[in-house]
């Protein structure tokens, strides 16, 4: 395959990539940096325009004013391929800074500052989010993974086991025996393991609403009702 279809092919492929909005800006700009690495146009954001210098020497001259039309001209695509990869709102703010490297680095400037905002605000979301009994534990369980997984996005890594342990700290008010019975026990659990001990409960808490709303029958049959719902709570919260 010849440079020329490999540089099509890796284009065709770009356009397939989401374009910048102006959220995750580290994200976008990591893609925007392997794409004109893989086209050798990065070099401009970092390297000056070579300069010509008056020289007796004919070829000389030549070499230098062909690696400027060079520079020149690949300053001019990796600008072009770069605003393309924008919104069209964000295109139309920036297409008229002229190089490469002062485009970047007013994006830099921008968006930098605006992803430490969001830095901020993700680890205050989470730190300050509890749950509530009139909503699934496990749908909010999987809402705090999910900032969890935010936290990736900007190269935050929080600790497992403090993760888990905010976890069960935020449990509803009517899980706090649940919750205290969790912080006493010294096993270690996995993020996955926390998360199936929170479905078992939460599945038990619902099948003892429904024995609770039957209408009541005979003594013996609550009896048999009660005795099975001790037996489902001693065999399935082995935690």
């Amino acid at each position: 395959m010849s440079n020329g279809e490999s540089s099509k092919n890796v284009i065709e492929k770009f356009g397939k990539l989401e374009k910048f909005e102006g959220i995750d800006f580290r994200r976008w700009q990591k893609k925007m940096n392997f794409f004109l690495t893989t086209l050798k146009l990065v070099y401009v954001l970092s390297t000056p325009m070579p300069v010509v210098e008056m020289s007796d020497d004919e070829n000389v001259t030549m070499q230098q004013t062909q690696r400027q039309t060079k520079w020149k001209n690949d300053d001019y695509l990796c600008r072009g391929h770069i605003l393309n990869g924008m919104f069209d709102s964000l295109f139309d703010v920036y297409h008229s800074v002229e190089s490469t490297s002062e485009l970047w680095e007013t994006l830099e400037s921008k968006y930098m500052t605006e992803d430490a905002s969001s830095k901020k605000f993700l680890v205050g979301n989470f730190l300050n989010h509890k749950m509530v009994d009139s909503r699934s534990v496990m749908e909010q369980y999987d809402e705090l993974l999910r900032m969890l997984g935010q936290f990736k996005q900007y190269n935050m890594n929080m600790d497992e086991s403090i993760a888990m342990s905010s976890m069960i700290d935020k449990l509803p008010p009517s899980w706090k025996d649940f919750k205290n019975t969790m912080k006493h026990k010294n096993e270690e659990y996995t993020m996955v393991e926390l998360g199936t001990t929170f479905q078992i409960e939460e599945s038990i808490r619902a099948q003892e609403k429904v024995w609770i709303k039957k209408p009541t029958g005979s003594n013996s049959v609550n009896m048999v009702e009660s005795s099975n719902a001790a037996e489902k709570r001693k065999g399935k919260r082995k935690f």
